[in-house]
């Protein structure tokens, strides 16, 4: 059992999360997984909120999620997603999965969060068969030289990671990903909301494949394209 335990986040979260989905987030977690198929993991699956969005194809989803305030949410969630889920306990950097059973990952504003990036995907790469691929959605940092930045940098030191779950907006999160030996084979980055200097805003979403991938493998398009 991983129990983890944060209660005042959990409750806040559960309300940002709707209030996020309504003002667009809910577009960018259909884009992350247009076009998946097959089975799915879905790493800190928080309260639900990318379960219906999951196309039919995909046959099942273990979602992991070790907060428990949020797993019982997505417990809920999953009576209703479209497709079958199953939520279990457990963290990103001990998945609880057997070598290459997924045909894709799944992580939305997760890796922010992980006390280590690269244990957690090298958990997601031993799970993933040969050629799967990695759907993320991520914040990060900024630009380096901009006030943006130095900001993120202040935040992260100091309050940000007791206020959001460990949270920190400050990760190279798509340099993380090609270290693990992932292939980016797709990237976008923007802002979130669109004008917002947030610590939180600057974003990534993209596709990566396993690095156990074999080269001519199809190219799976995200529905607005990479940038």
């Amino acid at each position: 059992m991983a129990t983890v335990s944060h209660p005042v986040f959990a409750r806040v979260y559960e309300r940002l999360s709707v209030a996020m989905d309504r003002a667009g987030t809910a577009a960018f977690r259909r884009e992350l997984v247009a076009g998946l198929s097959g089975r799915v993991i879905e790493v800190g699956a928080g309260n639900g909120r990318m379960f219906a969005h999951y196309p039919p194809a995909v046959t099942q989803v273990l979602a992991v999620e070790p907060e428990r305030r949020l797993r019982a949410a997505a417990e809920r969630a999953a009576a209703d997603a479209p497709i079958p889920v199953t939520v279990v306990d457990g963290l990103a950097q001990a998945l609880p999965a057997a070598d290459g059973e997924f045909d894709a990952a799944v992580v939305a504003l997760v890796l922010c969060t992980v006390p280590d990036q690269a244990s957690a995907l090298a958990e997601i790469s031993r799970v993933l068969r040969p050629g799967g691929q990695v759907r993320f959605f991520e914040h990060v940092a900024a630009e380096e030289a901009t006030g943006l930045h130095r900001a993120q940098r202040l935040v992260d030191a100091t309050v940000w990671p007791r206020l959001f779950a460990g949270c920190h907006t400050n990760r190279d999160t798509v340099a993380a990903i090609a270290a693990a030996g992932f292939e980016v084979a797709q990237l976008r980055r923007f802002r979130f909301p669109a004008t917002s200097n947030s610590p939180s805003s600057p974003c990534v979403l993209g596709r990566a494949v396993s690095p156990a991938g074999q080269p001519g493998q199809p190219d799976v398009q995200l529905r607005r394209g990479a940038q």
